[in-house]
């Protein structure tokens, strides 16, 4: 347990570690027997440090992280939702994830609390620009194509989009509350749905947190399995943007292209495991056996990895030699190296402007500790052309990493030794399970008691970034949009919870 800091020197601690150069990853509310424990995780160079503030019970709020901390602000708003405690001192603190009527209680979640169904406010925001000609366009909750529900307030006097917001509530299901009281593994069913795009990755790091408590070690077998699975899901998410891209700037045979890709891919993830989204396989303790759903011998699989390389990589490579392509995405949507540093960018949106780190390597987890550091490339102009650049850097090293997994797999045999989990007991206790998922860093802090889950807190890279996409618009306009959130790769899901 984090020893407890007053509230005002949890803000000086946080905010001077800050200024030092610590990576800002989040803030994680609990329900405590005293009030609310917070908890503000920053990374130095890979390594985590915690600092602890309990908010008395009975406290109309705290005092806000945000003004010496800005990557705290979205954290706050949504502490501000779900508790009901004002971040004082925040500079906005309008309903993000719940907006709720005057008088609601908020859902507390990790208390055991059952509450009513939600009311929800959804009364029109007040404009925040003026001036002659200005209107407001309200974008979604519904729009073209399979998106995610969300609601973008475009500001604009015709073009220019010199305002935007967010309301991502539409997607709120209430998952955190929906943790308490399961059992570890029914726990993990729930993590592989909160996002899922990024199933396999939310698993790794809900079962990593549980391990971490256990204090277990996943065989060798299960760690290579869960970096094969993770990999493919990569490159899935990965296609999926440059698929978005080609389609938003009129290349129709690249999108037909890129959307076979995917679904080659996706149907390969299914002979693996049994399902597109690699769902099932990671377990706390290990994995739930092995890659081979479809009784696939290893051989056929390298086989089909090296041809689906080979024809992305070609496809690529015709993408990017197209001067109409490359012009809709350079400079469109650019996020400033500074403001990236400031709000603490993790994954290809902040690969493309500069920020360096990858959890893979930098805090290597599981089977990446014995496959090498990655050679994490990172861009500096920070627009969407950077963003998709990462992401067609990180496809080779993904299929790379996963031969890498399938050689250990097929040196070890059929039937490993020491099998493909380790029992996890009724545990008790508290840790922070961490993956590189293919948004970016994903942290889930998971406490248990007796084998039963007190509190879930997932915290996703899509709600980390998604404060940066409003940062990503002054110099563009509506027409840029479509290059601008594809560039971004966020989900919606990951962010509302």
């Amino acid at each position: 347990m984090l020893d407890w800091h007053d509230p005002r020197a949890f803000v000086r601690t946080v905010a001077k570690k800050s200024g030092e150069g610590a990576r800002f990853c989040g803030l994680f509310a609990s329900p405590v027997a005293e009030g609310t424990r917070l908890v503000a995780v920053l990374s130095h160079a890979g390594p985590f440090m915690a600092e602890a503030t309990l908010v008395p019970e009975g406290a109309e709020g705290f005092p806000a992280l945000t003004p010496t901390v800005p990557a705290a602000a979205w954290y706050e708003r949504e502490i501000k939702d779900l508790f009901g405690l004002e971040p004082f001192g925040h500079p906005r603190t309008d309903p993000l994830v719940l907006p709720l009527l005057p008088g609601a209680v908020p859902p507390r979640p990790g208390s055991g609390a059952q509450l009513p169904p939600a009311e929800i406010d959804t009364s029109p925001l007040p404009a925040h620009v003026q001036g002659e000609g200005v209107f407001t366009l309200s974008y979604g909750p519904v729009r073209s194509s399979v998106f995610e529900s969300v609601e973008y307030l475009v500001e604009t006097p015709g073009e220019r989009i010199p305002h935007l917001r967010a309301r991502v509530f539409y997607k709120h299901r209430g998952m955190e509350s929906r943790f308490c009281g399961l059992s570890l593994a029914d726990g993990a069913l729930l993590a592989e749905r909160y996002e899922g795009v990024a199933s396999v990755a939310h698993a790794i790091a809900y079962c990593s947190a549980l391990e971490s408590i256990a204090g277990a070690e996943v065989p060798p077998a299960a760690g290579l399995v869960r970096v094969l699975h993770a990999e493919l899901e990569r490159v899935a998410n990965h296609l999926d943007s440059v698929l978005r891209h080609a389609e938003g700037a009129g290349q129709a045979v690249a999108a037909a292209r890129f959307a076979n890709h995917k679904e080659r891919l996706q149907r390969l993830r299914a002979d693996l495991s049994g399902s597109r989204f690699g769902r099932g396989v990671v377990v706390p303790g290990g994995v739930s056996g092995a890659p081979n759903a479809a009784g696939l011998p290893v051989h056929a699989v390298m086989s089909s990895l090296d041809r689906l390389e080979e024809r992305i990589r070609e496809d690529l490579n015709l993408l990017t030699a197209t001067p109409s392509f490359v012009d809709r995405l350079r400079g469109t949507g650019v996020l400033p190296a500074e403001l990236a540093r400031a709000r603490a960018a993790v994954g290809p949106v902040g690969r493309g402007s500069g920020q360096v780190e990858d959890v893979r390597s930098s805090r290597p987890y599981g089977a990446y500790e014995s496959l090498g550091r990655l050679e994490v490339e990172d861009r500096v102009t920070g627009d969407a052309l950077a963003r998709q650049y990462v992401r067609a850097d990180e496809i080779p090293d993904a299929f790379h990493l996963c031969r890498q997994a399938l050689d250990g797999l097929e040196a070890l045999g059929p039937s490993p030794v020491v099998g493909w989990s380790v029992e996890i007991g009724p545990v008790t206790g508290e840790a922070l399970g961490w993956a590189e998922a293919p948004q970016g860093e994903l942290l889930y802090l998971v406490s248990a008691k007796d084998g039963r889950l007190v509190r879930v807190k997932p915290r996703s890279a899509s709600f980390h970034n998604l404060a940066l996409f409003m940062a990503a618009f002054p110099k563009d306009i509506l027409t840029d949009f479509a290059f601008i959130e594809a560039s971004f790769g966020l989900s919606m899901a990951g962010v509302a919870g």
